[in-house]
């Protein structure tokens, strides 16, 4: 039976929100074959890593941007520290913050893969137009905000 079936009957709200798991789980399965030896989550790290351009964050920094807890971006930047992809050194300032600093390995991972990098967005997106992009880029950023306000004990 095919999941267009299964969903006949459910209203668009309760699809979508099956959807971010099916999502999550295709994206990550794909991401896990893209670089050797680094999953699509330690690759998403990189990606928020490459973000800072004036400083190296902390792993607080990193959790808040790529939005989950400090003990999964350390666990992560962990692993990544173990392959030689970074450094999680203590601050200068404050030794209780660590912060998260690229390694030459790194830059030379992102240069060797970055054109398959843009082959694979331009897969993922293929068949949409811009503005379909930009209207489903505005749609999430407002769900992502009332996700954070749950989080909170806002709503």
């Amino acid at each position: 039976m095919n999941r267009s079936t299964i969903l006949t009957g459910l209203n668009d709200k309760t699809i979508l929100f099956g959807l971010f798991f099916a999502f999550d789980n295709q994206l990550q399965a794909a991401g896990d074959t893209f670089y050797e030896g680094i999953t699509s989550k330690q690759f998403f790290l990189i990606i928020c890593l490459s973000l800072f351009h004036d400083h190296c964050p902390t792993i607080k920094e990193l959790s808040e941007v790529m939005g989950c807890s400090h003990q999964n971006v350390k666990q992560l930047a962990n692993k990544l520290e173990n392959k030689g992809v970074l450094n999680i050194l203590p601050d200068d300032k404050d030794k209780r913050k660590v912060r998260i600093v690229p390694t030459e390995k790194l830059m030379q991972l992102e240069r060797k893969h970055r054109k398959r990098g843009q082959e694979f967005m331009e897969r993922l997106y293929d068949g949409l137009s811009d503005e379909e992009i930009g209207i489903t880029l505005k749609a999430m950023t407002k769900v992502e905000s009332n996700l954070t306000l749950i989080r909170e004990g806002k709503v």
